[in-house]
């Protein structure tokens, strides 16, 4: 549905959007309509309301509850029940429809007038006699009270065919050359006949006999003094009993009194093009006139536009809902074309959920439309070259821009962008190749900080991305929460930091055991159809289960080292800040170096002690802390102790002198030993 704005009036065009054809599949269908907004936001006020090439005429039936219309290509009619809001039933001719009449309320009596000079009859079951008429025909309106059916055509005799006898009566004859067009005035039933000289004739059914002439061509001709040829009448309309709508191949609608021989309006499309067709809006004193570029709708007093309706396609009839805003048009295209119009009434009865529909898109911003004219910006203005008519009469200012004129808007686009469809050609090259560009390879810009992190993540994310019940997670790169961890330089993560040192060993072997775990979980996945699942699977998790106890010992191995790396580092700092405090100058000059850092002056006794004890086993050192050890044996809590006492060391050198005087009064002399080592037994 599109909405536009003309006139300040709201017209819905209602057969807006694309259509479906009928030989693709429900399935293709579905997808069109998800893939394509326009298809999804159509409606289909009544389901196939369209023809094949073009349809050519339109019309109601009298109760209002079938619509009846004509087209090509094969020749055909469809009528439409508006209840159903689908097709009723469609009929295919031998020849192209050049009018047709509905005898009946409903369908069940139809008459049609063919380009071969055929009238074909139609009852409710189908086509019931065909006849010929002896000159081609344009025209025919049937007169209820004598049962009369009047054809006009290439001739100057308007022949009477009597339904109730079944036979042609004798003709009218008329002073003109040929007859375009026949109207009957529902009031008095005067047969109105429009012809070739601009002329139209008024016959009575009654006495057989013409009583009156109206020359619309010599008023066209007053109005218009540079018209060479007098127009011929291409449409007759009659709004009750006095009031006549005149139609001419030049583009004028004269509205007469019929008792006057002048007009009281005249109305010029400008287009020069003939009027089709002529209807009244009663209720609002309004007068529809078409050709077959627009409809006009206006005011039949004063000749004031009301509205006004641009073709999509060329216009080739038109069919007025009574009471309603709603309208169809015939047209030059295989859509029937279907207009509301709220202010000129309600929405039949068969539709009333277009007026609901209205009032919710009242709500929503809509295009604003005016006739022939496009609105430019100052910037566009400048594109075009049309700066310079600023302040001249050529250029209307509103708001932000300009209106001006789309025959000047036009020529000059022309100009300025001669290779206008060039550029939108590679625009819209270009455009696919970025659809596309998708599906290659895309290369992932990391971020500056933490750039092992994120390509560990991104490892991550795809080897979870592969697996097939794996739901979407959230993009830790792409989450705003977590963007200062990329960004900012205060959360970059310290390698040289001992809680890394630390961390690192137990986080890289998770990442290998999960790695393995996948990879085979997709074996499993593979060997699914084997006859040994269970077995399969047990013995599965019981690897799994060994190479996890497995993957516990290079991990704690390394944990081992890296802390023990971390406590001899620290025992290296408190080393050299114990000499730093004795030497004020150092710690000075060594208050920047890192704790892990070997200085020269550090002694070489200490260095030889540190590297020699890292050499030493773990058991070897708890030996040497330790002053005793426990050993358990028995099962009822029998205990065992061993223990080494530890050696005072002393300085020979320095206590020798000291030591001999100290103990010399305990000492004895060793001539008692020798004397008892002689002794015999």
């Amino acid at each position: 549905m599109q909405v536009s704005y003309p006139n300040d009036v709201k017209i819905y065009y209602l057969s807006a959007g694309k259509s479906l054809p009928e030989w693709l599949t429900e399935r293709k269908r579905r997808n069109l309509v998800k893939k394509n907004v326009d298809i999804r936001r159509r409606i289909e006020l009544i389901q196939d309301f369209d023809m094949p090439g073009v349809s050519t005429s339109i019309k109601l039936s009298r109760d209002g509850q079938y619509v009846f219309a004509t087209g090509i290509y094969k020749p055909r009619m469809k009528c439409f029940d508006v209840n159903q809001l689908s097709l009723k039933f469609e009929r295919c001719f031998d020849s192209e429809v050049v009018t047709f009449e509905i005898l009946s309320d409903d369908y069940s009596k139809l008459v049609f007038l063919h380009c071969d000079r055929h009238v074909e009859f139609h009852a409710a079951h189908g086509k019931y006699y065909r006849l010929r008429m002896p000159r081609f025909g344009r025209d025919m309106q049937y007169h209820y009270p004598s049962c009369d059916l009047f054809l006009v055509g290439a001739s100057n005799e308007i022949y009477r065919l009597n339904l109730e006898r079944g036979q042609f009566l004798q003709p009218f004859i008329s002073d003109s050359s040929a007859i375009n067009k026949c109207t009957i005035n529902p009031v008095h039933h005067l047969l109105l006949i429009g012809n070739n000289e601009g002329k139209v004739e008024a016959w009575d059914p009654r006495t057989k006999n013409k009583v009156g002439i109206l020359d619309c061509g010599f008023s066209c001709i007053k109005q218009h003094h540079k018209m060479e040829t007098i127009p011929s009448i291409t449409s007759l309309k009659c709004d009750s009993g006095l009031t006549l709508g005149v139609g001419t191949i030049t583009g004028q609608v004269l509205m007469y009194d019929i008792r006057s021989n002048n007009p009281f309006m005249i109305k010029d499309h400008m287009y020069n093009l003939p009027i089709k067709n002529i209807e009244f809006h009663k209720s609002m004193d309004l007068v529809y006139s078409m050709d077959s570029s627009v409809v006009k709708i206006w005011e039949k007093q004063t000749g004031k536009i009301y509205t006004s309706i641009e073709a999509q396609s060329d216009f080739n009839d038109l069919c007025i809902i009574p009471n309603t805003g709603m309208m169809f048009m015939a047209n030059e295209n295989t859509k029937i074309q279907s207009y509301y119009i709220p202010s000129l009434g309600p929405a039949p009865k068969w539709c009333a959920f277009l007026d609901n529909l209205t009032e919710e898109l009242e709500e929503l911003n809509y295009k604003t439309i005016y006739d022939d004219y496009k609105f430019v910006t100052d910037k566009e203005l400048d594109e075009l070259g049309l700066s310079h008519l600023k302040g001249t009469p050529l250029l209307r200012a509103y708001m932000h821009g300009f209106f001006v004129d789309v025959r000047l808007y036009k020529k000059a686009r022309d100009i300025t962008k001669p290779f206008e469809y060039e550029e939108y050609k590679k625009i819209k090259i270009l455009e696919k190749i970025k659809e596309e560009r998708p599906n290659r390879v895309q290369v992932q810009k990391l971020p500056t900080v933490n750039t092992n992190l994120a390509l560990k993540y991104i490892d991550n994310e795809l080897i979870e991305n592969s697996k097939k019940k794996k739901k979407a997670m959230p993009n830790l790169l792409e989450d705003n929460r977590f963007k200062a961890l990329f960004v900012n330089p205060d959360f970059q993560i310290d390698i040289n930091s001992e809680e890394y040192a630390l961390l690192n060993p137990v986080i890289s072997q998770m990442d290998k055991t999960k790695k393995q775990g996948i990879s085979k979980a997709r074996h499993n996945e593979n060997n699914i159809m084997d006859n040994h699942n269970t077995e399969n699977l047990h013995s599965e998790d019981e690897d799994m289960a060994d190479s996890s106890s497995e993957d516990e010992k290079p991990w704690v191995k390394e944990v081992q080292k890296q802390y023990k790396l971390v406590k001899e580092n620290e025992k290296l700092f408190e080393i050299e800040e114990k000499r730093n405090t004795k030497n004020p100058a150092k710690q000075l000059s060594n208050k920047k170096s890192k704790f892990y850092e070997i200085k020269n002056d550090v002694d070489d006794n200490t260095y030889k002690y540190m590297k020699k004890r890292i050499k030493t086993s773990l058991g070897d050192r708890l030996q040497k802390t330790e002053s005793n050890v426990m050993n358990v044996s028995g099962s009822r809590g029998n205990k065992e102790i061993t223990f080494t006492m530890s050696k005072k060391k002393f300085n020979r050198k320095e206590n020798q002198g000291k030591g001999r005087q100290e103990f010399k009064h305990l000492l004895r002399p060793a001539r008692n030993i020798e004397k008892g080592r002689k002794v015999k037994y």
